[in-house]
């Protein structure tokens, strides 16, 4: 298969996985996951994220307590907590589409590691207490997500798996 339909079916099969069995990921695969965040586009290429990379059990632990999906947080190996760096920022509406592609592009490079991730926006209303954590000041700091992710507890998908579901094509687009 060529690269191309490799990185087509990549996107196809990437998915949310909530369920992580425990088990070390090394720093160097933690790393060059988010190297593939960093290469995302951003506006005048201003790069405006943080990411605080949190696999300590009692850090782990605070932020569970900030969500309804604390379970998820807390089971992960890695939570990598995402936020717009505001003085790198070049216009907000650009920043945070640049965060998006930061995230999937996270997300993908997890997909293809054959670990799991799941995007956790959720947690957002709690968001100046998840500052509070890494003493980053609100005024420069937005929390835009966290991203849990570990190794897969196989069993425990294949148990809950639903069809996976995309609104037709012809229902989103239109030919001009």
């Amino acid at each position: 298969m060529d690269a191309e339909n490799n990185l087509i079916e990549l996107i196809k099969s990437r998915k949310s996985i909530r369920n992580f069995i425990y088990e070390k990921i090394s720093n160097d695969t933690i790393k060059e996951i988010l190297e593939c965040g960093r290469w995302a586009p951003s506006a005048n290429n201003c790069q405006p994220w943080k990411v605080c990379v949190v696999v300590h059990p009692t850090v782990k632990r605070m932020l569970a307590e900030l969500s309804n999906y604390g379970g998820i947080i807390d089971s992960a190996y890695v939570d990598f907590v995402i936020f717009l760096d505001i003085d790198k920022g070049s216009e907000r509406v650009k920043d945070i589409q640049a965060l998006g592609a930061f995230i999937q592009n996270i997300l993908l490079a997890i997909e293809s590691k054959g670990l799991g991730a799941v995007w956790i926006g959720e947690i957002l209303k709690n968001k100046d207490q998840v500052n509070e954590i890494f003493k980053l000041p609100t005024e420069k700091f937005e929390l835009m997500c966290v991203i849990a992710m570990g190794v897969i507890d196989e069993p425990m998908i294949e148990k809950n798996e639903k069809e996976r579901n995309r609104n037709p094509l012809e229902d989103i687009i239109d030919f001009y």
